[in-house]
């Protein structure tokens, strides 16, 4: 059953990146009338179909589409194609945008991305009912010898046998010593296990231990890792089931991979690091006129250095320097460090209670993404006064740290800045840790945009 499952999640993965062009054709099709007729060059859309599968090779990686869960998933995952979709369609016309020697069909563009949606929803249909099919003619089912005879095993059995697939069937359960004998279909001891799997078909051993039993598993593995057949085995992990079903192997020690997010991909690397340069260059090209006129205001209007630094507890717990535009008078540096700032906090100066309200003070903190101390997009950094104070008042406060910070946030768009609550700003920061895309990233930015005109926690 899992080969089989795993040679549909490469056939897909396969299959999905020839979708690109599948959906050009199908659209070059139905505009080829015009294109003849119009005299356009063709040669210019070879250019536009690669950045596009490019573009979709990335953004099937980052929303999970070539995935066991997005194939096993009842009903399939039609969000994650979209958002696919609208992520290839953004790179065809940011390109369409810079490249003016050509002037691109509009109905193509959009022929094409319908395409490239309906095919990726429609290849995952096919692949789906063709593995259900071989699951069925395969001698009629999968049949699994479950190790385990309590309710965790039974709950087990239920999952795998409730699968719409309906191509699995629960050959018995193999009682552990302790267990209770009144689980339905226990066919056997543990230790006439070997009898049983040589005298019947099983296709797979599945061990379903609890949490408190998992020691018992070398021993168990003993008895059963020489029958020929699979084994798997299923964790009881409570209230905290892994988020990914990856296993790493590192120097031949087996982990499994319970904690996994988003953020942990090659994807997530490349794309972040991309965006952020990439917007913190532009922002600072357009906004150096600006932040000069900052600059001498700055200077002219209180003594003191323009720029203000003060280290923040950024990815990992690294200390770094953070750089904004100095709105205070010059005072302890100590005293600083330890004290929020109020409404109505003295130490501000006119220009910077202005920049503080515009949030423009934080410009300079665009130096610090090119840097790589920060990104765009991340939880605040803190000071680490406070964050070693947080990190014993509030429950996985340190877990913010698994990502860059940044100079906006899921917590900040939301209203969760200044001398607001904590908690719900880890909150918000945890959310973003587990649902990272760059999608989300950029409807942040537009968030920040339109928060900014009307900024209440700004001081």
């Amino acid at each position: 059953m899992i080969s089989l499952l795993n040679r549909t999640v490469f056939n897909f993965r396969l299959l999905t990146l020839f979708l690109p062009l599948l959906s050009f054709l199908i659209a070059g099709a139905v505009e080829w009338q015009h294109i003849v007729s119009s005299d356009i060059d063709p040669y210019p859309y070879f250019g536009l179909l690669t950045f596009a599968t490019i573009a979709w090779s990335i953004a099937i990686e980052s929303y999970g589409l070539c995935t066991t869960k997005y194939i096993l998933m009842s009903g399939g995952n039609v969000y994650a194609a979209l958002l696919a979709t609208l992520m290839t369609l953004f790179a065809e016309l940011v390109i369409m945008f810079f490249y003016r020697a050509t002037s691109f069909s509009r109905l193509f563009v959009a022929s094409s991305a319908v395409v490239l949606f309906f095919s990726a929803v429609g290849l995952r249909f096919l692949l789906r009912a063709a593995m259900k099919g071989r699951l069925l003619r395969k001698s009629g089912s999968v049949r699994v010898l479950i190790v385990g005879a309590d309710e965790f095993a039974e709950r087990t059995a239920r999952s795998l046998v409730d699968r719409e697939f309906k191509g699995v069937e629960i050959a018995g359960f193999v009682r552990l010593q302790g267990q209770n004998a009144k689980v339905k279909g226990i066919v056997c001891d543990l230790d006439s296990i070997g009898d049983i799997v040589a005298g019947n078909r099983i296709d797979d051993v599945v061990l379903a231990l609890p949490a408190p039993r998992l020691h018992e598993l070398p021993t168990i593995l003993e008895k059963v890792q020489h029958f020929g057949a699979p084994v798997r085995a299923v964790l009881d992990l409570g209230d905290q089931p892994p988020t990914s079903d990856r296993l790493l192997n590192v120097n031949g020690v087996w982990m499994v991979n319970v904690c996994h997010t988003p953020t942990e991909s090659i994807m997530y690397m490349i794309m972040k690091r991309g965006f952020d340069i990439a917007f913190s260059t532009a922002v600072l090209l357009f906004t150096a006129p600006l932040m000069a006129v900052i600059a001498v205001a700055v200077k002219l209007t209180s003594p003191g250095p323009v720029l203000f630094a003060q280290n923040r507890v950024g990815f990992r717990g690294n200390v770094f320097k953070m750089y904004k535009f100095r709105t205070m008078r010059t005072s302890n540096t100590a005293e600083g460090d330890q004290r929020w700032t109020s409404p109505d906090d003295s130490r501000r100066t006119r220009v910077g209670t202005l920049l503080r309200r515009s949030s423009l003070d934080e410009l300079p903190q665009f130096f610090n993404v090119l840097k790589g101390d920060m990104s765009v997009v991340g939880p605040r950094p803190e000071r680490p006064y406070f964050v070693e104070k947080f990190a014993v008042e509030v429950p996985r406060y340190r877990a913010r740290h698994y990502l860059k910070v940044g100079i906006t946030g899921w917590a900040q768009v939301n209203g969760w800045r200044g001398d607001t609550s904590i908690e719900k700003r880890v909150e918000h920061d945890l959310y973003y840790l587990n649902n990272w895309s760059l999608l989300f990233d950029l409807r942040i930015v537009l968030r920040t945009v339109l928060h900014t005109l009307n900024a209440k926690h700004a001081y």
